[in-house]
């Protein structure tokens, strides 16, 4: 799977955001060690805590399907321009993949990005991730 790939699937995904207070659609997809790839686009709700972004709808897609291994995280905006996930969503991907490189387009460049360079100190309850208990 190419780096341009994974941005096709993401893109595909962003046509079908949900968004109509932002108006801002974005599209996710998450490659995993087995090959799978998940998609997500965010989905907005009137009660804007509740709205849910992209990436963490592709991840809980693959977590609800088993899976638990993540290589690779593909985020597109609209027009290509660059995006990266929020800090929640950088916390959720670092419970299950402290180790995802994130890409992005900005314009038609794609940028790379390792997480822990976006969240250099993400939280663990007790040093313990998820994938540690089975």
């Amino acid at each position: 799977m190419t780096d341009r790939e994974l941005l096709d699937k993401a893109k595909e995904a962003r046509e079908h955001a949900y968004v109509p207070y932002s108006d801002f659609s974005v599209g996710a997809a998450i490659f995993t060690k087995s090959g799978k790839i998940y998609t997500g686009c965010n989905v907005e709700n009137s009660s804007f805590g509740l709205t849910c972004c992209a990436e963490r709808i592709a991840l809980f897609k693959a977590v609800s399907e088993g899976e638990r291994e993540f290589l690779k995280l593909a985020l597109v905006g609209q027009e290509n321009t660059l995006i990266l996930p929020c800090g929640a969503c950088r916390q959720v991907l670092f419970e299950f993949a402290p180790d995802i490189t994130v890409i992005t387009l900005d314009k038609d460049e794609i940028k790379g990005y390792s997480l822990k360079e976006l969240l250099p100190e993400g939280f663990e309850l007790q040093g313990k991730r998820i994938k540690d208990k089975g």
